[in-house]
């Protein structure tokens, strides 16, 4: 009997196929008890796990660990230390410690494996577990494994970035940031030659200026011809693409050229630079060693070579500023009658300086969302490791599960105040009762202020209505009433005013509106703003609250879903007596709406017919993710990994699915795109979109479609769904 055995799954279905006759194992039914057990735990686990039996290291996996695989031939029932033969030397101790009753827990551990497209090398976590029979004998290992190459090479590539950076930051001529950024790049990589080369304007050859990784560079090597390289390398090159050429500049094959994964052989790689769809230069790095490129190391040859001429011509640019601060001083003393192109001069100079505000505050930006999301990712991260340790209490589990997914509610929740404040979330506007809506509020914070604020609401004399998020708008009410609360120390008086019909002033350098605007103030009796701290309080992440006490975006939340709905937020404050707030917005005519206020909840709605879905996203984790979810919900799903393959798929009359279920910000045809596609098709196609972040969005909305904000869980997903289709019938 194999009931054990009797699960979903590719995997699953291969073991209860395959002809263990062959093996050391025998037939399933006679397996011993531990390795039914471990089989089973492991199929069910979503770690790559892989499981090495007995002396003929007879070798079974799940589904995770197919990845890890590639296109490695079948490994099913094979010896382990065939399937990873030509690694046995580094992973094989350790194989024989775990046989030996030693478990072994490694971190980015560094392989260079073969999974049919040649040797490339990778980086794995992994912990080779003994398996114990009941009388305590080792009888087998458990591999569980998980992949760190992208996370390793993003962690190389950062510190090779940061360390050019730092390094020519004050860098003001090409020379010496050419000079830093190669000898830093081939003291990381372990390279033995890094050289830049100019092009002829006519791009038919180049002067290599020296070998710049070396002391006392630069200095003139020679001048070629492009053409030495052959046919092939010259277009590749004006293409942008890379070129591997050995040490006689003989073109290669074009299986050779194809491929870094492949080139495990002393050579040069040029890396060129397409300005204004020119070849303007090359950077060369050459390896005197037999080495096995791959694909993310070019990608860092890549990035370091534009980085590099972006440094140079930031240099050149600051250049051309003080130059031109220099000229109009001269002018200033001398050329009185040319006021007028002084003027200009000076205004370009603010213009830059007005950039580097705005660059410092990218920079106060990325570096709050690093904090609070490492904050976040650790409890998440620890949560999981806890969730996979064995014979965890069924209380302890679910304590990890909820953390997890409250925490992964705060990450959203940033994100959406992140969004918010760049003016870039996707905002579902519509017509709003705003002085319903300041009622309604002024109740509430009645209750979150405390008992010793008093909240005066005062209304304007007739309706107004504004076209905004509600969800948004009400955030930013309660962001600034909290401001106040604070401000106030737990007492005073906070008023809440709306008035209308009137047009909205000047606001820090932007143009007065003369069109209706409903303005909505707060003002308390607090100690009001210092004039130091007046200036940065829409900064994102800028607070003056103990660590711990707050993030620093709501009023940047406030300012962000101003702008985006076009209005804007201005403040007044006298130190010691008070501020005041006002929250400017259109003023727009009222329409009937029969929209709901507030998304309904709902728990999972399991689909119980044979309804047809078709999943379109090109990100393959979570088009894997989407896709499993719909088939849980008992919905039959195909996938599309863009918008061209969806129009395929569907028909001409888009008869072939009953829904879509599509991401907007792909390759190509973008979602909200497809989705104008498919009404044109059929109109009453059901059409779900879905998106983190949507330029597009951001800017027309959802055009009507119903929408799904990313991350989703899957009662929304079901929520959602059902609606969409239920509108449809």
């Amino acid at each position: 009997m194999t009931d054990w055995l009797q699960r979903d799954g590719d995997m699953a279905g291969r073991i209860r196929r395959h002809d263990w006759n062959g093996t050391s194992l025998g037939p399933l039914e006679q397996w011993p008890d531990v390795l039914k057990t471990t089989v089973a735990l492991s199929l069910a686990s979503h770690f790559p796990q892989a499981i090495v039996w007995g002396p003929e290291l007879v070798t079974l996996y799940n589904d995770a660990f197919v990845p890890i695989l590639g296109s490695k031939p079948e490994a099913l029932g094979r010896r382990f230390d065939e399937v990873w033969q030509e690694v046995w030397s580094e992973i094989g101790p350790i194989v024989r410690g775990a046989f030996d009753g030693r478990a072994t827990y490694i971190e980015n551990f560094p392989l260079v494996i073969e999974r049919g497209g040649g040797p490339e090398p990778a980086y794995f976590t992994f912990c080779f577990s003994p398996i114990r029979d009941q009388f305590g004998n080792v009888v087998g290992m458990l591999d569980t494994v998980t992949e760190t190459t992208s996370t390793v090479f993003m962690t190389q590539r950062l510190a090779v970035l940061d360390a050019i950076g730092n390094a020519v930051a004050n860098a003001s001529d090409s020379q010496t940031i050419m000079a830093t950024t190669t000898q830093i790049l081939a003291a990381r990589l372990n390279l033995s030659n890094c050289a830049y080369a100019d092009m002829d304007e006519d791009e038919d050859g180049f002067t290599i200026r020296g070998d710049w990784a070396r002391e006392g560079s630069p200095h003139i090597v020679g001048h070629y011809r492009l053409a030495d390289f052959g046919q092939l390398a010259v277009a590749n090159l004006r293409a942008g693409k890379p070129l591997v050429v050995n040490d006689n500049l003989k073109e290669l094959a074009p299986e050779e050229a194809a491929t870094f994964q492949a080139i495990g052989i002393a050579a040069t790689i040029c890396v060129p630079l397409i300005k204004g769809g020119r070849l303007t230069a090359l950077m060369a790095i050459h390896d005197s060693a037999p080495r096995v490129w791959s694909s993310n190391d070019l990608a860092l040859l890549m990035e370091v070579t534009q980085r590099s001429w972006a440094h140079i011509e930031r240099a050149r640019a600051d250049a051309a500023v003080r130059e031109g601060l220099a000229a109009l001083a001269e002018l200033n003393a001398t050329l009185e009658e040319r006021v007028e192109e002084r003027t200009t001069r000076l205004k370009q100079t603010e213009a830059a300086l007005r950039q580097s505000q705005k660059l410092e505050a990218i920079g106060q930006l990325t570096g709050g969302v690093a904090h609070d999301f490492n904050n976040l990712l650790t409890i998440i991260r620890s949560s999981v490791d806890f969730l996979c340790m064995p014979n965890l209490s069924e209380e302890r589990r679910q304590r990890y599960m909820t953390a997890v997914s409250e925490t992964v509610e705060r990450a959203a929740k940033l994100t959406s105040q992140l969004l918010a404040f760049a003016r870039r979330q996707p905002l579902k506007p519509k017509v709003i009762d705003v002085g319903k809506q300041v009622r309604g509020l002024g109740d509430m914070l009645q209750t979150v202020t405390g008992a010793r604020i008093q909240v005066v609401v005062e209304l304007c004399d007739r309706p107004c209505h504004i076209r905004a998020d509600l969800s948004q708008f009400e955030t930013a009410v309660i962001n600034m009433a909290l401001n106040a609360r604070d401000a106030m120390n737990g007492q005073g008086t906070l008023w809440l005013r709306l008035s209308c019909g009137n047009g909205m002033p000047p606001i820090r350098g932007h143009a007065a509106a003369a069109q209706p605007f409903a303005a909505v103030t707060l003002a308390d009796t607090g100690s009001g703003i210092v004039p130091e701290v007046l200036e940065h309080i829409f900064e994102p992440f800028f607070t003056t609250k103990e660590v711990g006490k707050g993030t620093g975006l709501g009023l940047s939340q406030v300012f962000g879903f101003a702008k985006q709905s076009g209005g804007n937020v201005d403040v007044s404050t006298v130190v010691g007596e008070g501020t005041v707030f006002t929250l400017y917005l259109p003023e727009v005519e009222h329409e009937a709406s029969h929209e709901l206020d507030r998304e309904e909840t709902s728990h999972l709605v399991l689909e119980k017919g044979k309804r047809r879905v078709l999943v379109v996203e090109d990100n393959l984790e979570v088009g894997r993710f989407a896709n499993q979810i719909l088939q849980d919900l008992g919905y039959e799903t195909d996938w599309a990994t863009n918008a061209e393959e969806a129009l395929e798929m569907v028909g001409a009359d888009a008869m072939a699915f009953d829904a879509v279920f599509s991401d907007v910000v792909m390759p190509g045809i973008s979602g909200i795109a497809l989705a104008k596609e498919l009404r044109q098709r059929r109109k009453d196609l059901p059409v779900v979109l879905t998106s983190g972040y949507s330029q597009e969005l951001a800017l027309t909305g959802h055009e009507g479609f119903e929408f799904l904000s990313k991350p989703y869980s899957a009662d929304q997903v079901s929520r959602v769904l059902s609606r969409a289709i239920l509108r449809a019938e």
